[in-house]
């Protein structure tokens, strides 16, 4: 049985992530559509979730925390300070908070909420598809009961991780979290590179999506090292050795690493930003 399957679940921000999470618990049977609430200042969004899910709906933060078991904070991180405000005034000890704010650090969630018990989470966004990345932390007041209830939700998006040290968090920001704009870049170079060979656009689209997926698929299947996989394509003096030469020419994996501490660099700078900013209240 589901850890959640008696827990009610309150959902504050319904954009896209907040969707898949309700779609993911509803489709794996972790809960049922009466357990779910969810909160949104935009009517027309409430009554499309609604209609869609069969979930409540309600456009006040705090109608939808007021007596749940999980509160799942779906909002933009900028948005904290003023959500916090509200949701400190009806939380109580042994409810949960699982954040999923991109560089939201569980010192400036607890600042903002008045509030100890805290999961923070960071997904990607295939977690659209159910393909999602989350890698999680708890603070030491969340319970073993707890984390069983924060790892059969964030299940619901994909694949599901939990670290101890928070560090892992915001390093996964930078890897996992932002790493499908990396492949969105790769994918869209591609293609434009197949164009530029004389292609069709539609066919190169097809032709690098499914190269890409397959390749995915392959490194999944056989757990080898990605450059055993790429040496098995590399024959001596062959097409793939001269693309290869061309990529190393150009710096591709210094610029991939310095790219992804980019992204780390700026998600501490978040969550430094964050912190100096709920520590005012």
């Amino acid at each position: 049985m589901s850890p959640l399957k008696e827990a009610t679940i309150a959902i504050v921000g319904t954009g896209a992530m907040a969707e898949a999470m309700i779609a993911g618990l509803l489709a794996g049977g972790h809960v049922d559509a009466a357990q779910v609430i969810a909160s949104d200042p935009r009517a027309e969004r409430r009554e499309f979730v609604e209609g869609k899910y069969g979930i409540r709906t309600t456009g006040s933060n705090t109608e939808a925390a007021d007596g749940a078991d999980v509160v799942v904070l779906a909002i933009k991180p900028q948005m904290l300070l003023k959500v916090g405000r509200e949701l400190s005034t009806v939380l109580r000890p042994d409810q949960l908070v699982i954040s999923i704010l991109a560089g939201s650090t569980a010192k400036a969630l607890g600042n903002a909420l008045r509030h100890d018990a805290i999961v923070r989470a960071m997904p990607n966004t295939p977690a659209q598809l159910g393909k999602g990345m989350t890698v999680w932390c708890a603070t030491p007041q969340v319970t073993d009961v707890q984390r069983e209830q924060a790892a059969a939700l964030l299940s619901s998006l994909g694949v599901e991780l939990q670290v101890e040290d928070e560090k892992y968090v915001s390093m996964s920001t930078a890897v996992s979290g932002t790493g499908p704009a990396y492949v969105f870049l790769v994918m869209e170079a591609l293609i434009d590179a197949a164009v530029h060979l004389g292609f069709p656009r539609h066919i190169a689209h097809d032709l690098v999506i499914e190269t890409l997926l397959g390749g995915t698929l392959l490194a999944q299947a056989s757990g080898d090292h990605p450059a055993y996989l790429r040496n098995m394509v590399t024959s001596p003096a062959g097409t793939s050795a001269a693309a290869i030469h061309e990529m190393e020419k150009g710096r591709l994996r210094t610029v991939l690493s310095e790219a992804v501490f980019a992204a780390y660099r700026r998600t501490e700078e978040l969550g430094r930003e964050l912190e100096e900013e709920t520590a005012a209240e």
